[in-house]
């Protein structure tokens, strides 16, 4: 088994808490509901076009907030509600997430000129 790189576990991370969020508040079995499948699609989209990749710190601590508005309030309700109960249902994931956020904030990438 390889390991995961940074990217991968943060995708990883992301998407069982919104799964785990939409199973208790939206009452969906394995699939998503049309708003949770938005919200990953989107959370999945700008963790690709993130530009620190593999050197980021997680999404919460970062300078650069790439989420519009409203997708940002979205996401911080799910992680403020399933974010606890990840150490219990997932505690090797809650873990490394929470050693991911001591990582140092990244500098504003600068523009070439």
């Amino acid at each position: 088994m390889t390991p995961k790189s940074r990217m991968q576990r943060e995708a990883a991370t992301v998407e069982t808490m919104i799964r785990k969020y939409c199973r208790l508040h939206h009452n969906s079995d394995d699939d998503l509901c049309s708003e949770c499948r938005e919200l990953l699609n989107y959370s999945n989209h700008r963790l690709a076009r993130c530009p620190f990749q593999e050197g980021k710190t997680t999404c919460g601590k970062c300078r650069v907030h790439c989420y519009n508005p409203a997708m940002r309030e979205k996401i911080r309700e799910v992680m403020r509600d399933i974010g606890p109960r990840m150490v219990l249902s997932n505690p090797i994931m809650a873990l490394r997430h929470a050693v991911d956020g001591l990582r140092k904030k990244p500098l504003q990438r600068r523009k070439n000129r």
